[in-house]
């Protein structure tokens, strides 16, 4: 029977950071037990697993996480979608869910990241031969890297500030840094942090300058991690524990889009378009506007991504975003608090895991266990990623009323 009401059962995250010890399964598998404990289930009362991962040279990791957690017959799907591949595979769960294939799904999302470098275009092996040859998908006879913008994530990001900053104006160096400075100190009240230091604006601007805006500390972290979400029926919430209604989080959107068709982003990426399609399909569906958030989870790879997303959530006015910040809003003490978790700049970014990691970080303000972080009376908040490609993650939660 197709389910409407879909609820977040359990969820986890691993502690973010490096891990070299164990591998990506071992890691996989931390993450799935654990939710599957925190929801009160086993695997055996699974219907369905989605497994994220993107960077692993081997494929199928749903396959081989079953082995270390159990081999029970049940569909997997192994999921990539750059860095929404997180919330690809929890959407994948919860629509075999609504559609009533069955009552109960798990979503894991891990990544070996520690020490990956820069990610994107760029750093690929050169060939020996003197003669340039046409290749590739679009037949290039060199890199377009540099030439018509670039691939690598920092640039990118760069790119993206600057533009907001040149079409509306007020987003000058020391902004970005200030942004930088919000998540850092947020991030001194979440132990599962990769990096958990305040960091002072002037260490912020002076350290190594990665893509102008963005330095050092303005960039997410590549680290590894784990995290994993048990989704379940409402229908199947109804036969459960008075102790798993009151913990469960309601779903109350859950929505994936990618780029519309634009001439510009046959070219260059459009982080924007795709995320404020997104924000406008996930209020619809969840019956909430932007000022109904208590708290959003937002994906900011870089100090640039969080500023222009303000504004794509419609968090502010169109072309507001730099009176939104300093206005204090997205302090954790202010009006619409924003990575309270410290962000992916200290929090950390192993790819496939974030989108279920910021998941988890409103789920436990919404069930009132965040600790020292806590947002009082948080009701409503929204987890949002993006990865390049492109796609764009959304999901709205809610707090149960058991």
């Amino acid at each position: 029977m197709a389910s409407d009401d879909i609820w977040i059962l359990g969820i986890y995250m691993t502690k973010f950071g490096k891990h070299p010890d164990v591998d990506t399964v071992d890691l996989a598998a931390e993450a799935a037990m654990s939710a599957l404990a925190d929801a009160q289930v086993s695997i055996k009362d699974v219907g369905v697993l989605a497994a994220g991962n993107l960077m692993a040279s081997s494929a199928g990791i749903g396959q081989q996480l079953q082995k270390q957690i159990g081999q029970t017959g049940i569909p997997v799907y192994n999921v990539a979608n750059a860095c929404a591949t997180g919330a690809t595979a929890l959407r994948t769960a919860i629509m075999a869910v609504k559609a009533g294939e069955c009552d109960t799904g798990l979503a894991v999302g891990v990544e070996k990241l520690a020490g990956a470098g820069l990610l994107g275009g760029g750093g690929q092996a050169k060939s020996d031969r003197k003669v340039y040859e046409p290749k590739g998908r679009y037949g290039a006879v060199a890199s377009v890297d540099g030439r018509i913008g670039t691939e690598t994530m920092p640039g990118v990001f760069a790119q993206i500030g600057m533009e907001y900053g040149h079409r509306y104006g007020g987003a000058s160096f020391e902004l970005f840094a200030r942004i930088s400075e919000k998540n850092h100190s947020h991030s001194t009240l979440n132990p599962l942090a990769a990096y958990s230091k305040r960091l002072s604006l002037e260490q912020i601007m002076g350290d190594v300058m990665i893509a102008y805006p963005n330095t050092r500390p303005m960039c997410s972290a590549n680290c590894d991690g784990a995290a994993a979400a048990v989704v379940v029926s409402g229908e199947k919430l109804k036969t459960l524990s008075p102790d798993q209604k009151r913990r469960a989080v309601k779903v109350s959107a859950s929505v994936l889009t990618t780029d519309p068709w634009e001439e510009a982003c046959q070219v260059l990426p459009n982080v924007n378009t795709l995320t404020r399609n997104a924000a406008q399909q996930a209020y619809a569906q969840a019956g909430v506007g932007p000022e109904d958030l208590d708290l959003v989870e937002l994906h900011d790879c870089f100090a640039t991504a969080e500023l222009v997303h303000y504004d794509n959530l419609m968090l502010c006015a169109p072309g507001e975003a730099v009176p939104f910040f300093e206005s204090g809003a997205p302090w954790r003490d202010g009006k619409t608090p924003v990575n309270v978790s410290g962000g992916l700049q200290s929090k950390g970014h192993p790819i496939a895991a974030t989108g279920i990691a910021n998941i988890w970080e409103v789920c436990h303000h919404l069930r009132g266990e965040a600790g020292d972080r806590q947002i009082p009376e948080a009701k409503v908040g929204l987890a949002h990623v993006i990865g390049l490609g492109s796609a764009c993650g959304i999901h709205i939660l809610e707090r149960s009323a058991a």
